[in-house]
């Protein structure tokens, strides 16, 4: 139970997000979505990602503002 609340304390707040750096690591963008970074991985190998992502090497960075309008809804 003590773990439940601990999950759902982390979930950051659309205002937070919004104040966030231009790029943000696929773990962090997960929080927000609710999702595993391992999920949100998966789905960038995929090509079903729901954020728009750019590679670095062999690293991958989400695009808060393409986070920020999913979140919105638009």
């Amino acid at each position: 139970m003590a773990a439940q609340r601990v999950a759902a304390a982390a979930a950051p707040t659309l205002a937070e997000i919004r104040a966030w750096p231009a790029t943000v690591s696929v773990r962090k963008a997960a929080t927000a979505l609710g999702c595993s970074g391992s999920h949100l991985y998966t789905l960038i190998k995929r090509g079903e990602s729901p954020v728009r992502t750019l590679a670095y090497g062999t690293r991958r960075v989400v695009i808060t503002a393409s986070l920020v309008t999913l979140l919105e809804g638009a």
